[in-house]
């Protein structure tokens, strides 16, 4: 199953990392799809800072298990344009606008924020509609 993660204020959070790290065990395709600008554009605009922001993001990833090609920076553009048309199921984000904008393409992705208390439930609800809708035989828990 392919699913999306925001990083600031999202995969940062120490509970959002053990989830991410469930799924990713599980054999699940975990990315990260974050506005952060990459290193390369960011020097080009002269913030030097990113980098080692950036860092943090990629050391995160790699103690989690979510392959570099995995990981998706907008450069301040809107997630929908790269979540859509791509298969995710739901994408966890702290960012209502950016949740409403995914929800407005009519694409299948869920937009699930990270605010709510339930956010983890309706991630694991998600996921066991999708299995039960790709193999019906093994019955609906």
């Amino acid at each position: 199953m392919k699913v999306s993660f925001d990083f600031d204020s999202t995969l940062d959070r120490k509970d959002v990392q053990r989830f991410a790290k469930e799924l990713v065990d599980a054999g699940h395709e975990v990315w990260i799809v974050t506005s952060r600008c990459t290193t390369e554009y960011a020097t080009e605009k002269g913030w030097h800072w990113i980098d080692k922001q950036n860092c943090k993001l990629f050391r995160i990833a790699d103690n989690l298990g979510i392959k570099r090609k995995h990981i998706v920076f907008t450069n301040h553009v809107s997630k929908s344009e790269f979540i859509k048309d791509k298969g995710f199921v739901f994408h966890l984000d702290d960012d209502p606008d950016e949740l409403m904008d995914i929800m407005s393409t009519k694409d299948p992705c869920k937009p699930i924020n990270v605010e709510h208390f339930e956010w983890e439930m309706d991630c694991r609800k998600i996921i066991e509609i999708e299995n039960y809708l790709e193999n019906p035989n093994q019955g609906y828990k």
